[in-house]
């Protein structure tokens, strides 16, 4: 059996050239089977994965939220850069208090200058592991694809399930200090396929016709994993990432880590009557410890633009990214390495989640006791990051912000480390999307490597993978004021603290400040 959400937009109103959709997110428990066992799970409108919001280049969105489970709910929509809406964004305790059970939020925003596709998920705790779906974002009215148009359009999306509660998995790593306990499963739009044990109807198939050409918007919503993704038999040509256009390429397999988007085209063979072929998702793991070492299979089933890139530079920072450890409280016993607690964290600071969100703290002027604006703009300490890590791996927990005058164009290099062993990162930035100007394996060298930055057509992108061992570089232009959260997509990490904020000031002119937060923002 195949479950899929479709859209549940309620209205569509048209003003002018701006068209509104508007969409009800009723949070509720829903029961659920997978691999032969039942669990109550937190869906939007009972389904799972959730609805898909459907909406044009420069439309409005309005989302209605009405929590209706036991758990504090937030949503963020993955990739949107919330151009002066970032009472919008979502992250809990960022831009927003979580909507309490009982409560309502309307997420109100306009999509601007994207077209592609993106994602919704939950960003509080672990809650995305059910609640997640696709954005899809159409170019305007008259405008075509830069491709050739496809027959069909099909999402796909990557996650992960356990037959356990994912609340209570995260929540005795948490207190343990070791890491959680793996899924049970991989999964391609709720459907683990064939290939685990009590499954064998729980398959996901793309019914094709003989030489059509369809557009595959491939979603990474796993919790942990990057996934390698392949079509037996088949090419991929890849067209867009993160809601971004790139140039052509044609490849066998994609890597795809949490959070990232795909748009790949698939042409079909001319001729395969009643053939089937397997498309397949397992992990890419570059970790020291244990991993869901599984494939999760569907089937294709067969039937009779020109980059901006900052060329100047206003500030630069390093950042170094990895794991680290905290000391086991007194009294407890912990399952971290050498009786400590696993930690995570960027330039040795643990980010510590404030009990007030960020973006209102600083907006009424009340950040004293909240955060602090002295966020290290490189290692305090530096060493050989991918070489014997430093004899104390020890993190300092803190909230810190990085800030940022508004229009500030922004190089950021961010480094792996080797402490408690060399890992892929990927890094998601809220509220903008970035240019990809470098990468590489080893330590990063300016005096080498700025040299050979891609300054010319690098991929645009709002996630991008730190390289286990290596260094990636970025380019970005602050002008969206708010509060930012930039985070480690693989769950564990950023429950661990590898995670952080930026905070954009205002620009001087009235179309550069954040308006004032909606009436019903939630309260913490």
């Amino acid at each position: 059996m195949m479950l899929f959400a479709f859209p549940t937009m309620i209205e569509s109103r048209q003003t002018g050239a701006t068209t509104t959709r508007h969409y009800q997110f009723d949070i509720k428990m829903t029961n659920v089977t997978r691999l032969c066992e039942s669990k109550s799970i937190v869906t939007v409108n009972g389904q799972f994965p959730g609805p898909k919001i459907v909406a044009r280049e420069g439309d409005r969105v309005v989302v209605k939220v009405v929590n209706h489970v036991p758990y504090n709910i937030s949503l963020h929509w993955h990739g949107i850069r919330q151009l002066l809406s970032a009472w919008a964004d979502g992250p809990a305790y960022i831009t927003q208090c979580p909507i309490q059970s009982g409560n309502s939020y309307v997420y109100n925003f306009t999509v601007v200058g994207q077209r592609g596709t993106l994602w919704w998920h939950a960003h509080i705790s672990w809650l995305r592991a059910t609640l997640y779906g696709p954005i899809i974002i159409l170019p305007k009215l008259g405008i075509p694809y830069p491709f050739a148009k496809p027959y069909k359009e099909v999402p796909i999306i990557f996650g992960e399930w356990w037959k356990a509660d994912t609340e209570a998995v995260i929540n005795q790593a948490l207190q343990t200090g070791g890491g959680p306990n793996i899924s049970d499963a991989y999964t391609i739009n709720g459907l683990p396929g064939p290939l685990y044990n009590c499954s064998a109807k729980e398959i996901f198939k793309i019914k094709a016709k003989p030489g059509k050409t369809y557009l595959l918007r491939i979603i990474n919503a796993a919790l942990n994993d990057e996934l390698f993704f392949s079509i037996a038999n088949h090419s991929l040509t890849i067209v867009e990432v993160d809601a971004v256009y790139v140039k052509p390429f044609t490849t066998n397999t994609l890597l795809i880590a949490p959070g990232q988007t795909t748009n790949v085209l698939l042409t079909t063979k001319a001729e395969y009557p009643y053939a089937n072929f397997f498309m397949e998702a397992r992990p890419y793991a570059t970790g020291q410890g244990t991993f869901d070492n599984s494939t999760v299979a569907g089937i294709l089933e067969y039937k009779n633009p020109t980059t901006n890139v900052p060329q100047m530079v206003d500030r630069r920072f390093f950042f170094t990214v990895g794991l680290g450890e905290n000391p086991c409280p007194e009294n407890h016993t912990c399952q971290g390495p050498n009786g400590t607690m696993f930690a995570a964290s960027i330039n040795n600071v643990s980010f510590v989640m404030p009990t007030t969100a960020l973006l209102q703290s600083h907006f009424a002027g009340k950040s004293r006791g909240v955060y602090a604006s002295d966020f290290p703009i490189m290692p305090l300490t530096p060493f050989n990051y991918t070489g014997t890590p430093p004899n104390s791996t020890f993190v300092t927990n803190a909230t810190k912000v990085l800030v940022l005058p508004f229009n500030t164009s922004v190089e950021l290099v961010m480094q792996g480390t080797s402490i408690l062993g060399a890992e892929s990162h990927p890094l998601h930035l809220h509220g903008f999307n970035f240019f990809v100007v470098g990468q590489g394996f080893g330590n990063y060298n300016p005096a080498k490597d700025r040299a050979r930055f891609n300054l010319v057509d690098p991929v645009e992108r709002n996630t991008v993978g730190v390289p286990p061992g290596g260094w990636v570089a970025i380019r970005f232009l602050a002008d969206n004021p708010g509060v930012w959260f930039m985070h480690c997509h693989l769950e564990v990490h950023t429950s661990w603290g590898l995670r952080m904020a930026w905070l954009v000031l205002d620009g001087s002119l009235p179309s550069q400040k954040l308006p004032p937060p909606p009436s019903d923002l939630p309260k913490c």
